[in-house]
């Protein structure tokens, strides 16, 4: 086969003669180009396009990928943080549940409530048919924080109630305890009373300024009120005597001891033992003078002994 190449740069035409083995291979080789341009060219198309999807458009669509994944971890975040204020908010209500419950605990004694009337280790009792909510209902998180103010906020009303009501009965307690009243000895009897009567060491009208019981030597002597001692030693006329200060213009006076147990400064509550029946001073024989003293002016101490046994 005879090939006639023509061309400016040869002059003249030139002449190749090719065997038929020299035709095959260019044409094996023309072949080969052919089909590995056509393989790059469909490797292209398809990089470009994909299924069907051009490779600008699925550029976009993975920029839309990761915004919304972005928006995901902070919507994710954001409610990590709103559950745990919810948390912390919750255990602070828990708290001042519990702190509730036992003030009412504590009131319910101090006001000598009946056993069952107020519960407050329990949750009180509840009923009422049960309403569905409509399908695909659902209570939005902001409602929960409302509802959860809401609540926090009568909680504290409650509370600021509670410890006012606390304060009075305690007043109420604290001035029953303060007031004297009651038998300033655990054994014996009145043998004399207040106002007038006739003195025993000289026989002459006088005026009494308390009451006396009579009773056994070293008989218990006890407070009739919470105080505080202001006299703890002899005094002339009383013998060794101790007085109390109860506070709201009241003091009280144990005369005659045969020993004091208190000193000056003590602190005694209502029923504690302050001394021993005995016969120091200006008296006869083992008794307790007792007085009561508004003010610095001596009352009878019998409407106060009354009191104390009704």
């Amino acid at each position: 086969m005879n090939v006639v190449i023509f061309g400016r740069g040869f002059g003249k035409p030139r002449q190749m003669s090719l065997s038929g083995m020299s035709v095959a291979a260019i044409g094996v080789s023309f072949a080969g180009f052919l089909i590995a341009a056509a393989f790059a060219a469909g490797y292209w198309y398809s990089a470009q396009t994909g299924s069907g999807v051009p490779y600008s458009a699925l550029a976009s669509l993975n920029d839309e990928i990761a915004a919304q994944q972005e928006s995901i971890s902070r919507t994710r975040q954001q409610t990590e943080d709103t559950l745990d204020a919810l948390a912390i908010r919750i255990g602070q209500m828990n708290a001042r549940v519990i702190r509730l419950d036992a003030l009412g605990r504590r009131m319910t004694e101090m006001a000598n409530l009946d056993d069952g009337e107020f519960d407050f280790d329990s949750a009180p009792a509840l009923g009422g048919p049960e309403e569905p909510y409509p399908t695909g209902s659902a209570v939005a998180v902001p409602e929960v924080l409302s509802a959860m103010q809401d609540l926090n906020n009568q909680l504290a009303d409650r509370e600021a109630q509670l410890g006012v009501l606390e304060s009075v009965l305690l007043n109420q307690n604290l001035s029953e305890r303060v007031y004297p009243a009651g038998r300033p000895v655990k054994s014996g009897w009145m043998s004399s009373y207040f106002g007038r009567r006739t003195d025993p060491f000289t026989g002459k009208p006088a005026n009494h300024t308390g009451v006396d019981f009579a009773g056994k030597e070293g008989a218990e002597v006890v407070s009739v009120a919470d105080g505080v001692v202001t006299w703890s030693a002899n005094r002339y006329g009383y013998g060794q005597m101790v007085e109390i200060n109860h506070g709201n213009g009241y003091a009280t006076r144990y005369a005659h001891n045969s020993e004091n147990l208190v000193a000056v400064g003590d602190e005694v509550r209502k029923g504690q033992t302050v001394a021993l029946m005995g016969d120091t001073g200006r008296a006869t024989g083992p008794n307790l003078h007792f007085e009561v003293l508004k003010n610095g002016t001596r009352v009878n101490p019998v409407q106060f002994i009354r009191q104390g046994a009704e």
